[in-house]
């Protein structure tokens, strides 16, 4: 029989742990004296909204959708075209790389709309001018540059221009997309959404009132076509006041011309409103989680008081289940990433000088915080690692811990979870867990060596990629929701992103935008975005996931204090940092 997964027979020597109504398999982790609550006495120690980050609305059926149900026949233009139920970037393009080399790997993965003859007359009117390069045809159409049909560079005037939709003419939604993502290099969203409303606005006048009227309701229903997809994938622009106020004043506009489209209008506000409250909800539980688990564990001078503390075995002693946990926790975090927010995590780097101070504020504010609490969730989970395996103080249930942290992690990288793997790994190999060799030498360390073979750094990660790529394939042809789990390893995802950004110029030598470099970043982050929309299938555990979110870690130096009092000093360097830890928490403690 074929195996189920990619990963399949990764770990023979590790049986399989199934998720149905059959019997479970007995935990190598269940403790003798304290039994494994029932699901229902799980489920009854539910915690409030306040504490729960995961009883707030969830934003899935905003961000995941694949259409927007309409009233009426005409309103169905109004629908989500630009929901993410499938990556812009993934069917295969007539020019595709991988048909043909071409000088940077971003050049051919998508088209902007066909080059027909409505089009080379929108750009400025000038001539075509073409002429042969390497294996394609280079053409350019006034102030933008295309090379076999794909756009490679253009000046900012023109991509605006090409934006505007008219009557006859509606952008491409990889065009659409990747340009609202990554014009925030160039001007403030604000600033961009203004022009594009006025050049459709202005567009249509002609002198005559009648006329005009005429005209702006032909092309409402495409003006809001595009406010539709803006509001859908980018909904965090409109936290500014700003583009509330451009959004309400086109509402009124429409208003005039086409009722119809001033209903999609409030349709759509009132979508963009809900989704806006669901993040505000998600932060402030966040940040209430965060406020808890700022408290420190138990005091370092007692550790034999230590086992007074729930430790991740009594709460949690099955492997595949605390992977699940931690899928789920993953992929909420993930859920309320802005795909600006790659964007805007280096969008200060290459501003216009004469928009430093307006883009300034604006980049400052919420720019990247939910990028940046998944990041920190990263390390809250290495910690948290470190902690439970330096906290016991018996050798015997430090390497149990181990060894369970590794079936988790093999669990994790069955489902998909790289991330979640890759903060297990480092929590283990932390300096204060790896130099416990006593406790490790009780530890099974064969399984954990192919897991951090799987994510061996050297020649760029190539085995995790690989790995990945697998998990991708699985996903795009699962037949059933667990399979379309992909997590991936999020710091290298954005190390990616930094590094394409880095080496690249957002400029040509003749002052067009490199617009090569601006499809290869919408590729990735538009990955991202399907990766993002899977809903976990796994049922929640209410007092598994306050643990792993709330549950007190120790910082560094408390993590090195308590490795020493777990297994002793080794030569006098070490000798020293325990005495000179010991003083300095001490002082911390008094000063608290």
């Amino acid at each position: 029989m074929p195996p189920t997964t990619p990963y399949a027979g990764k770990f023979n020597s590790c049986p399989p742990y199934n998720n149905n109504n059959h019997a479970q398999p007995q935990s190598p982790y269940r403790s003798n004296t304290a039994p494994k609550p029932s699901r229902e006495s799980v489920y009854n120690g539910a915690y409030s909204t306040a504490e729960n980050p995961y009883d707030v609305p969830q934003p899935h059926s905003a961000y995941r959708s694949s259409s927007v149900s309409s009233v009426t026949a005409k309103e169905h233009h109004y629908s989500s075209s630009c929901t993410i139920s499938e990556n812009l970037y993934s069917s295969p393009q007539p020019h595709s790389p991988r048909q043909h080399s071409t000088s940077c790997p971003g050049r051919a993965y998508r088209h902007t709309s066909n080059c027909n003859s409505d089009q080379s007359c929108r750009n400025s009117g000038a001539s075509m001018k073409a002429r042969l390069y390497g294996h394609g045809i280079t053409a350019s159409y006034g102030e933008m540059c295309y090379h076999d049909n794909s756009l490679v560079s253009a000046s900012l005037e023109a991509l605006i221009q090409h934006l505007v939709p008219t009557v006859d003419y509606y952008p491409d939604r990889s065009y659409v997309f990747t340009f609202l993502l990554s014009s925030r290099l160039f001007l403030h969203p604000y600033e961009l959404m203004t022009r594009v409303c006025h050049l459709c606005v202005e567009q249509q006048r002609s002198g005559d009132a009648l006329l005009d009227k005429i005209r702006f309701h032909d092309v409402a229903p495409k003006l809001v076509q595009l406010l539709t997809e803006w509001t859908e994938t980018f909904p965090y622009d409109f936290r500014d006041e700003r583009m509330m106020r451009c959004l309400k004043d086109m509402t009124l506009q429409v208003a005039r011309g086409d009722e119809y489209s001033w209903r999609a209008m409030q349709q759509m506000t009132q979508r963009l409103i809900k989704r806006l409250s669901a993040l505000g909800q998600y932060e402030e539980a966040v940040a209430a989680l965060n406020a808890v688990a700022q408290e420190r564990p138990a005091s370092l001078k007692s550790k034999q008081n230590s086992a007074q503390r729930n430790d991740i075995l009594s709460v949690c002693d099955d492997p595949f289940i605390l992977a699940q946990q931690l899928t789920h926790i993953e992929l909420d975090r993930l859920s309320f990433i802005g795909p600006e927010e790659f964007i805007q995590s280096f969008a200060m780097k290459d501003p216009l000088e004469n928009h430093k101070v307006q883009m300034s504020g604006f980049f400052r504010k919420r720019k990247t915080s939910n990028l940046e609490a998944y990041v920190n969730w990263f390390n809250r989970l290495s910690f948290l690692v470190a902690t439970e395996i330096c906290m016991p103080a018996k050798k015997k249930h430090r390497a149990r811990i181990i060894e369970f942290f590794i079936d988790v992690a093999q669990e994790c990288f069955n489902i998909g979870n790289f991330n979640s793997l890759m903060a297990i790994i480092t929590g283990m190999n932390m300096s204060p867990v790896a130099r416990l060799k006593k406790t490790w030498n009780k530890v099974n360390t064969d399984k954990f060596e192919i897991l951090e073979h799987q994510m061996d750094p050297s020649s760029n990660f190539s085995n995790y990629r690989t790995a990945l790529r697998g998990a991708t394939q699985r996903s795009e042809t699962a037949h059933s929701s667990q399979e379309k789990i992909v997590i991936p390893f999020f710091s290298l995802l954005i190390k990616d992103i930094y590094f394409l950004n880095e080496g690249c110029a957002n400029r040509l030598p003749n002052g067009h935008i490199n617009f090569e470099k601006l499809w290869e970043l919408a590729k990735q982050v538009s990955e991202f975005l399907v990766w993002r929309q899977v809903i976990c299938p796994f049922d929640r555990d209410r007092r598994i996931l306050q643990y792993l979110v709330t549950t007190p870690v120790f910082t560094e130096d408390e993590l090195h204090l308590a490795s020493y009092e777990s297994e002793g000093p080794e030569n006098n360097m070490e000798k020293d940092s325990r005495r000179s830890l010991r003083s300095s928490l001490l002082h911390r403690e008094n000063r608290s």
